[in-house]
């Protein structure tokens, strides 16, 4: 039985600046920036990041993302 997409994890570097741990999530770049936090590369795309910087990310955006779930 071949192998899903879901079960292939893409390997590479966690895309903030200064960080050289391995990448475990996937963000949008533009919601990164706006986090305040700074990417090595472009941010108009998807960046890698890694579990730590994620943490990171969910604490300043939580009220965004709350706003955003009672907006519906």
């Amino acid at each position: 039985m071949p192998a899903s997409e879901h079960s292939a994890k893409q390997k590479g570097q966690c895309d903030i600046v200064g960080c050289s741990a391995e990448g475990e999530r996937s963000v949008s770049g533009k919601k990164i920036e706006k986090a305040g936090m700074q990417l090595s590369k472009d941010p108009s795309k998807s960046a890698r990041i890694c579990k730590v910087h994620y943490k990171e990310f969910k604490k300043k955006t939580k009220t965004d993302r709350t706003l955003e779930r009672l907006d519906w």
